[in-house]
């Protein structure tokens, strides 16, 4: 039985209401203050019950026959393609062939017949930080449920001195070159997340990639214009300099 509180109208009903079609009536004198209804009809409940949004144990159903037996195969992949993972892979041999031609003009200024000891610290760091962005692509992969495959990398020269532009500009005019390419290669990988409806990695690129990116091809365009007006000679060494005095701690 269902008890609603009756609208205080129904005090100056006349006491002998009663409704057709016979039957007791539910209003018993003018004073009731509360109208006693009967159980809910069939067409009620049947309204309820196709109103429902959501019946998880319903819909699961799908889901449980998609979960894999094979030990072999990941749990935690869901709604990811394989385009997405092997452009993944691409990418994560794309940060470390930077980071190995990086970590080849350090070897290079750290020479002790080259000794551009700011130089050399700048392409350390810039090779720790690009094999920290494998790495994190390596995570993210094995996050989605994809498999991560390390391709062969190339051999980067060892030897960085430009007859015309001097070594210092040479290898700075290389880093934006490659600054740029892994840009076109952050780029390509967001398109390939939005053809293949990905918005869980097209977020991943844009929140963790995109922005220092732009900001790492500013700096090095910076240093390029600087380094074009020092010239070869004595102006590199004041470069050198100015890159150990950022480096230092404040």
């Amino acid at each position: 039985m269902l008890l609603v509180t009756a609208n205080p109208l129904l005090q100056s009903l006349p006491p002998r209401l009663s409704l057709s079609g016979g039957g007791s009536p539910p209003l018993r004198s003018r004073n009731a203050r509360s109208l006693i209804i009967g159980k809910a009809t069939t067409e009620g409940s049947h309204l309820a019950v196709h109103n429902t949004v959501f019946e998880p144990f319903e819909e699961v159903k799908k889901e449980l026959l998609l979960v894999p037996v094979l030990p072999q195969v990941s749990l935690a992949r869901h709604v990811y393609s394989d385009s997405c993972e092997d452009a993944i892979n691409d990418q994560i041999n794309v940060e470390y062939s930077v980071s190995y031609v990086y970590h080849a003009m350090y070897a290079y200024f750290d020479r002790d017949n080259v000794a551009l000891k700011g130089l050399a610290k700048f392409f350390k760091e810039a090779s720790v930080e690009e094999r920290q962005h494998a790495e994190k692509f390596m995570e993210y992969q094995n996050k989605r449920g994809g498999k991560v495959k390390l391709y062969s990398l190339m051999m980067p020269i060892s030897d960085y001195d430009h007859l015309e532009k001097g070594d210092a500009l040479y290898a700075m005019e290389l880093a934006l070159s490659l600054e740029k390419l892994t840009n076109e290669k952050l780029l390509n990988l967001h398109k390939i997340a939005d053809e293949t409806n990905d918005p869980q990695l097209a977020d991943f690129i844009e929140s963790d990639f995109l922005e220092e990116q732009v900001e790492s091809i500013k700096k090095i365009s910076e240093y390029v214009a600087q380094l074009r007006r020092v010239g070869t000679g004595h102006g590199v060494w004041h470069f050198n300099q100015m890159l150990i005095a950022e480096a230092a701690p404040a």
